[in-house]
């Protein structure tokens, strides 16, 4: 068993049907053609996969629907992260119960002015509820979209105190200081980066790889980061394309790209990007991996 989530996994995008539900064969289709392409694991329900928008029941329903399609239990990561503890535990319990070990999870987010001290508490409290040894958590740091930051010292008092459990980090600040101070603070902990951009970067001070929202669209060029860090050049042009609400305007890019309607839509309260936005943007990365592959 990994201890950590490692190399090129995808924040999985969440395809819907016209009523809002969760479309389980276009999320086959689509984990299946990722891993074809290399990639080393899915994790849905994160931030790209709107997973503050659905129940857990939904989570595991969908997961439930990868593990029959055949896509292997170690290469799923569930977003477990709820903003009340027991919620959290209970989901991240029915995860392992299928199978899954990897949990990506946010600390409890609303309450801004949460402590060092707090963050722990809640991290402890949440491991104490899960309670099994199975369990590899990778903490969950994108302060600017959840409002609560995970401070590094926190990662080091709970790796300190419960091993292998505490197994990683994903760093989607976007700030390469801020992984820095994660790798100094838990060198034993396999952080992630979530800025495409930095992958090359990080794997040359020891980051243990990505978890992304990009690899979605262009898994080509992402990869291309793990071997080549002159790929950063496509990578950021890549990134710069979408323009707007990210999770809106990349789904809409996905619709396009893989003919799959359900991929367009969003969960309230996002709003959904217009066909063309996600056409124009699918055209000219079709023409940046065409020049990355020549």
């Amino acid at each position: 068993m990994n201890d950590a989530i490692t190399g090129l996994w995808v924040a999985l995008a969440t395809p819907l049907d016209e009523d809002g539900a969760v479309d389980h064969d276009a999320l086959v289709r689509h984990v299946r053609f990722l891993i074809e392409r290399g990639c080393d694991g899915v994790v849905p329900f994160g931030t790209t996969g709107e997973g503050t928008s659905f129940s857990a029941s939904e989570r595991l329903a969908a997961v439930e629907a990868l593990l029959a399609a055949g896509i292997p239990a170690a290469r799923i990561g569930l977003g477990t992260g709820m903003p009340a503890i027991p919620d959290a535990v209970a989901l991240t319990k029915g995860a392992l119960a299928l199978g899954l070990v990897h949990a990506l999870v946010l600390p409890p987010y609303f309450y801004r002015d949460a402590t060092e001290a707090g963050i722990v508490d809640a991290f402890a409290a949440y491991l104490d509820g899960v309670g099994d040894d199975r369990l590899r958590a990778s903490l969950y740091h994108i302060p600017q979209t959840s409002g609560v930051g995970l401070p590094p010292a926190a990662v080091a008092t709970l790796r300190a105190r419960y091993g292998r459990l505490v197994a990683g980090v994903k760093d989607s600040s976007g700030d390469f200081a801020q992984f820095r101070a994660f790798r100094a603070a838990a060198p034993d902990v396999a952080v992630c980066v979530g800025n495409e951009a930095d992958i090359a970067r990080a794997l040359a001070e020891g980051g243990a790889g990505t978890i992304c929202g990009m690899a979605n669209l262009v898994p080509d060029l992402v990869r291309a980061m793990f071997a080549d860090p002159a790929a950063e050049g496509p990578m950021r042009a890549a990134i710069g394309l979408i323009a707007g609400p990210f999770v809106p305007v990349l789904k809409s890019a996905l619709a396009a790209t893989t003919g799959e309607a359900a991929f367009g839509r969003v969960r309230p309260p996002l709003v959904a990007a217009e066909a063309g936005i996600g056409q124009r943007i699918a055209a000219e990365l079709a023409g940046l991996a065409r020049a990355a592959a020549a």
